[in-house]
């Protein structure tokens, strides 16, 4: 199933809360860009104190941080009005415009930038096919949008493949970086 490694993360976690983000600046990495919903907080829940916390002590590295959504700007900037991060909102994910966007706004280029996000057919493949380094996490919450629900279960078939890839290759994929 070569075909579906256009959907593969570059690494797949439990959350975006566990991820070393002092191990990805000494390597390199500048920038990072976020989906928000159900990635660092439930659909359409606000800002929570772990949210807060985490982009206080992203910008203590040293990183930037952009915000990419395709919700409308209402529900980003509320977001967005606690954390303090850049944002783009009806970002048109999968398509590239809104990835490169949130480079140019922090500076970065796709070496030196991850996106975190929750679904394989927005948030990772939308970046991979911008060149940038993407780490899945698992969605917060299992309330969610019907055509979202929908995705799911198409998802539930890449990840099948993907996990049985990892197993081929001793738990690594090809992503070198």
């Amino acid at each position: 199933m070569a075909w579906l490694e256009c959907f593969y993360p570059d690494v797949y976690l439990d959350s975006a809360y566990e991820i070393d983000f002092e191990a990805l600046y000494g390597r390199g990495f500048r920038g990072i860009i976020f989906d928000i919903d159900n990635t660092l907080v439930p659909h359409g829940a606000p800002a929570d104190e772990r949210s807060i916390a985490l982009f206080e002590r992203l910008r203590r590295i040293g990183f930037e941080s952009v915000l990419l959504s395709n919700n409308k700007e209402p529900r980003v900037k509320t977001f967005n009005d606690k954390v303090h991060s850049r944002y783009l909102y009806k970002a048109g994910k999968p398509a590239r415009k809104g990835y490169l966007a949130a480079m140019e706004l922090m500076g970065t280029n796709s070496d030196t930038t991850l996106f975190v996000g929750d679904q394989l057919f927005t948030d990772v493949w939308g970046a991979k096919r911008t060149g940038i380094r993407t780490c899945l996490v698992k969605p917060i919450h299992p309330k969610e949008e019907i055509q979202i629900v929908l995705k799911r279960r198409l998802e539930w078939i890449v990840l099948f493949f993907y996990k049985r890839s990892l197993k081929e290759h001793g738990g690594k994929h090809g992503d070198k970086r």
